[in-house]
């Protein structure tokens, strides 16, 4: 059983920040305190003017197995998100074939059981036609994150427009609900209609086309249904300065019956930035105008937006280039959100405290995942070690996505994550990663 000891370091963790030492025996969290004197042999960590975050969960990416493995793979964006000090990801299931019955989703568990560095969950699609297929997905019994409704077009057999599945989902499904909402109606008219004056699109025309009211009008679509049926709902990827009317901040997180997420993404770029990038920031739902960006981060410390995530969607660069329809959209994520967390915090955007909560606690308690987001005695030690004075910059050479390129290629870091740790296991370590340890199945708490 491996130990560790974290000494003198500044704890980031439910809202504080506290000089303690941390003792990790084999899978978990024994011991928090000041001065803690351990007598068996351990391996001893100088925290020392760094800072141990809980590790990040991130509640949206796309690692692309089965069948689009030439983009990504669970092995290697798992790696890339430990090394990002990313230690819990849920899947989503718009992969090939597309995880829409119970089966198809247990053979990704099967692959991320022996080849994901860090624990993971996958969600079970939903498609116009497996409503019975879904509806076995029981929240007592399938430890699964949740089922996944894209309400705007995906891979394959995934648009669920079907006013009837819809209904029969949200009234009739015990587990929480994740949606993409993009109103597909709204997308082919704006298409159509720049189309007929513009024979050749380019990358800044797509906010235009996936525009501020195709998010709202789906979002708020999905928000009725839940309302109406109370069931669990969780918004993924909200872009728009126009959705936020639809949050509330007041009611504290674990009695929320609907959540939202925002992405690094949405806070970072903008639709000025397409001038420079094109369609390597092309993405579902678009990165728009900058009045978004700011309001997203008002509502992000206002706590109407509950969770910092990625949708991490990698594809080759070739994958990237005009025309428009082809240019595929997603961008690869994982390994720097945190990174460019600490980065908004270095200008004062945003407290070591509020990433802590929106990256780790919060997403624990959305989808209330058993013994991990937290630093407490007992938990997993799931756990990142930050170094605020140690800056990088990204390049060709430090990026693990196997597609082998960011859009933040170039992009100064002001701090680096030292070292990650999952379930006890020291899993990467000064730029090294240990690929003899797997993650392990998130498992959560359910009446």
């Amino acid at each position: 059983m491996q130990k560790y000891l974290f000494k003198n370091i500044r704890v980031v963790n439910e809202g504080k920040i506290e000089h303690l030492d941390v003792f990790v025996a084999g899978e978990r969290i024994e011991r928090i305190g000041t001065s803690l004197q351990v007598k068996e042999r351990v391996t001893e960590i100088d925290g020392e003017g760094k800072h141990l975050f809980p590790g990040v969960i991130d509640d949206q990416v796309h690692f692309r197995e089965p069948g689009l493995t030439h983009k990504a793979t669970i092995f290697t964006e798992s790696r890339a998100a430990v090394a990002g000090g990313v230690t819990s990801f849920m899947e989503m299931p718009n992969t090939i074939p597309n995880a829409l019955t119970l089966s198809l989703l247990e053979d990704k568990y099967q692959v991320a059981a022996n080849t994901s560095l860090a624990n993971y969950s996958f969600f079970m699609g939903v498609s116009n036609d497996n409503a019975e297929e879904v509806l076995r997905c029981n929240a007592r019994k399938q430890d699964i994150c949740g089922v996944k409704i894209f309400m705007g077009s995906s891979t394959g057999n995934m648009l669920v427009n079907n006013p009837g599945t819809l209904n029969r989902i949200f009234s009739e499904s015990e587990m929480l609900i994740a949606t993409h909402c993009e109103d597909e109606r709204i997308i082919r008219d704006n298409y159509e209609k720049i189309k007929s004056i513009k024979e050749n699109l380019t990358a800044s025309d797509h906010p235009l086309i996936r525009n501020e009211d195709a998010c709202f009008e789906s979002s708020l679509l999905a928000i009725k249904f839940a309302q109406k049926y109370n069931s669990r709902l969780h918004i993924l990827h909200i872009s728009t300065e126009k959705e936020l009317q639809l949050f509330g901040n007041m009611m504290p997180l674990k009695e929320k019956r609907i959540t939202a997420e925002v992405c690094v993404h949405h806070l970072h770029f903008t639709a000025d930035d397409y001038d420079q990038l094109g369609y390597k920031i092309k993405c579902n739902p678009a990165i728009k105008s900058a009045n978004n960006k700011k309001a997203l981060w008002k509502a992000l410390l206002d706590n109407k937006l509950d969770i910092i995530a990625t949708d991490h969607a990698p594809h080759l660069l070739s994958e990237k280039e005009p025309p428009y329809e082809k240019a595929h959209a997603g961008l690869p994520l994982v390994q720097h959100a945190l990174p460019l967390m600490l980065y908004y915090h270095s200008i004062g955007q945003i407290s070591l405290e509020k990433i802590a909560e929106k990256m780790s606690h919060a997403v624990a308690d959305c989808f209330n995942i058993r013994e991990r987001g937290y630093i407490r005695e007992g938990y997993f030690a799931d756990l990142a070690l930050v170094d605020l004075n140690q800056g990088y910059t990204v390049n060709k050479d430090n990026i693990l996505y196997k597609c082998g390129w960011s859009p933040l290629e170039g992009f100064n870091f002001p701090a680096c994550i030292t070292h990650t740790m999952v379930s006890g296991n020291m899993v990467y370590e000064n730029n090294t990663v240990n690929e003899s340890y797997k993650g392990k199945r998130l498992l959560f708490n359910r009446n």
